[in-house]
């Protein structure tokens, strides 16, 4: 599996973990068992969706860049 494939799948899996992690918190926050953990659950997969996401975004354009 090349570099690429792989942060695709990766970057999938992650959206899951995302929505996962929300629907935890609000279920947090309905139930009045709010936390600071709770709430920061969703901010390791969001700031790594953010990262794979710009690499995804900017890839074809590098591609252009480099002549390929």
């Amino acid at each position: 599996m090349s570099w690429n494939n792989w942060l695709r799948q990766s970057h999938r899996w992650l959206s899951v973990a995302f929505t996962v992690a929300v629907i935890l918190n609000i279920i947090a926050m309905v139930g009045e068992k709010s936390t600071v953990w709770g709430g920061g659950l969703a901010v390791l997969p969001l700031g790594l969706l953010l990262l794979a996401g710009l690499y995804l975004l900017l890839l074809p354009y590098a591609a252009r860049w480099r002549g390929i």
